[in-house]
């Protein structure tokens, strides 16, 4: 077995604020950390994470006392209405924390312009070391793996990559045989997680499973095995798996932790 760098993203832990995550990262026991620096929803917690706020220098200072890396910042959608010019700050921090990768979604329904606009994300973040990495989600434009790779390819920008997070690639209805029609050099990192085996029948629960409650790596019914061996070896994968009830009663780096042996068990059995 080939070992995949672990990371902890930033939805696992979303109560801790980026300064706290890094913290909570090395304690768990984890290399890399994933860092949101646009919040995800308008109703999420927003912390002051672009330009040089006290907040940013603290999370850099936490990052050079623990040895944790930044592997990707989070979210960066691309909209009907998106300047992709406007995300250059946020691009410029995480370069500056030494991220590697940046998680992008697609919510346009427009093809053609999606595909404009991630090329134009691609040109902003290349001189910055950065790769844009799409993730495919069924509740948004980018539905399947075959969309994402599709709107990627035909961007034709070298660090354009594809990002796999096992409950959406689940829930689109794609399965670990897809994955070999995308060229290897588009996979950068991925995600991992576990769900149960049914599929929601409805948005609202497919939203608030993929949100607030998946499970740990081989506690569910996902081909987590099928998805991994069908990925690059050595591939970093983020472990985002919020889990919102068991963090009533379990505190961040406990769940943290459990989350970490859980996936090693994952992969010292592919």
């Amino acid at each position: 077995m080939t070992a995949h760098p672990l990371s902890l993203a930033a939805l696992t832990v979303l109560e801790l604020s980026p300064a706290d995550m890094v913290s909570c990262a090395a304690a768990a026991g984890y290399a890399h950390i994933g860092l949101r620096l646009i919040p995800a929803t308008d109703t999420e917690v927003s912390w002051p994470t672009i330009g040089d706020t006290a907040l940013v220098r603290e999370v850099a200072r936490r990052l050079a006392d623990t040895g944790i890396s930044v592997l990707d910042i989070e979210i960066f959608r691309l909209k009907p209405d998106t300047r992709v010019a406007d995300y250059a700050a946020a691009l410029e921090t995480g370069a500056r924390l030494g991220a590697r990768h940046v998680l992008v979604a697609g919510n346009d329904p427009d093809e053609a312009r999606l595909v404009e606009r991630f090329a134009a994300l691609c040109e902003l973040g290349a001189p910055l070391g950065l790769t844009m990495d799409l993730e495919a989600m069924p509740w948004t434009e980018v539905k399947t793996l075959q969309q994402c790779a599709r709107v990627v390819a035909n961007a034709g920008k070298d660090n354009g990559g594809v990002l796999i997070d096992p409950i959406h690639f689940d829930r689109a209805g794609n399965v670990a045989a897809d994955i070999a029609a995308v060229p290897r050099a588009r996979f950068h990192y991925a995600q991992l997680c576990d769900a149960p085996a049914a599929r929601p029948r409805d948005t609202e629960t497919l939203l608030h499973q993929a949100r607030a409650e998946r499970l740990m790596p081989g506690d569910g019914g996902l081909d987590l095995g099928g998805i991994l061996r069908a990925l690059p070896g050595g591939l970093p994968l983020g472990l985002e798996i919020p889990m919102h009830e068991l963090a009533k009663r379990v505190g961040a780096v406990d769940r943290a932790r459990q989350m970490r042996i859980k996936a090693e068990a994952v992969l010292a059995g592919l």
